[in-house]
């Protein structure tokens, strides 16, 4: 019997080196943050890919009563953790509901859908894992978005075409 184990060895730090060219990012809330404004609801970009070395971008979503996109899908994954209130989720045909401090990820390609069936506005945080994805937030929806505005019209100006949006 041997006694080599079969793991290989591990040669120098399997963590690299600090960037020390990269800088702390804060999001503070009072700050000039781009807010986006998609289907009647309002997406707070938090931290963009600039922020992040491409990483993953982090957007804070205000859903209104009524509010959230028709039933879409993309080629990038998807986190959801839910700040306040309740969403209903539909995830491949099935429904989910969702409240506060629930975590949610849907991977990339998979229908999905999630609406605001509540009196109540519904906070999201929203993480995206391809700063591609980040982008399309910029080109799909209208710079300064207003977290009062009915979802209803832009709602329908959406879903009047094949039911996805947009690049999204």
């Amino acid at each position: 019997m041997s006694s080599k184990s079969n793991v290989p060895a591990q040669t120098g730090s399997a963590i690299p080196p600090d960037d020390l060219r990269r800088e702390l990012v804060v999001a503070q809330p009072d700050s000039k943050l781009p807010h986006i404004g998609v289907v009647g609801d309002t997406y707070t970009i938090l931290l963009a890919g600039k922020d992040t070395a491409g990483q993953f971008c982090l957007i804070d979503m205000h859903v209104p009563p009524g509010g959230g996109p028709p039933p879409h899908r993309h080629d990038f994954e998807e986190t959801f953790t839910v700040l306040e209130g309740e969403l209903d989720a539909t995830f491949r045909g099935k429904k989910y509901l969702l409240r506060a401090s629930e975590t949610i990820n849907v991977p990339a390609n998979a229908p999905h859908q999630f609406h605001n069936s509540s009196t109540q506005p519904v906070r999201l945080a929203m993480h995206l894992f391809a700063i591609r994805a980040g982008r399309i937030f910029h080109g799909g929806g209208s710079a300064g978005g207003d977290p009062h505005h009915s979802a209803t019209q832009t709602r329908r100006s959406w879903t009047s075409g094949s039911g996805r949006s947009p690049r999204h």
